[in-house]
């Protein structure tokens, strides 16, 4: 008995076209949808740190200049309106003791200053404060 070898088998192809453009839609998608947080634009000299780490921007900016002006987000306010202002916002779902603020003092503002800044923020509720910094040359 004789074998044939066939050579009329099936034959398939995958199109990739159709992946390439799921791929390229889902990217337009993503890039269009993002959102940018964007820093107030107050003047401020950073201290610098060579720890120093990136984290995201979100929550409360509370910004300290070295001429004793202090800003809520982009508002700015008095040591005395701060802590109203801290307990007016609104944070949503997330309980205040887990809320971020972040704190932008200049790297010429007192350590008095930022202290008492910290007690206003702690006796609205609010714990967890990161420090913003600038990375050492």
């Amino acid at each position: 008995m004789k074998i044939r070898n066939r050579k009329g088998g099936i034959h398939s192809n995958v199109d990739m076209t159709p992946m390439i453009d799921i791929v390229f839609q889902l990217i337009l998608f993503f890039l269009v949808s993002t959102t940018f947080a964007t820093l107030p634009g107050i003047k401020l000299q950073l201290p610098e740190s060579h720890t120093a780490e990136a984290t995201s921007v979100q929550g409360i900016t509370i910004t300290a200049q070295k001429d004793g002006v202090l800003f809520f987000n982009d508002k700015e306010v008095s040591m005395e309106a701060l802590g109203n202002e801290l307990l007016a916002f609104d944070t949503g779902k997330t309980k205040k003791e887990e809320f971020p603020i972040s704190l932008e003092a200049d790297s010429d503002v007192t350590n008095g200053t930022v202290v008492k800044l910290f007690d206003v923020i702690r006796e609205n509720g609010y714990c967890v404060i990161n420090l913003r910094t600038t990375s050492e040359k």
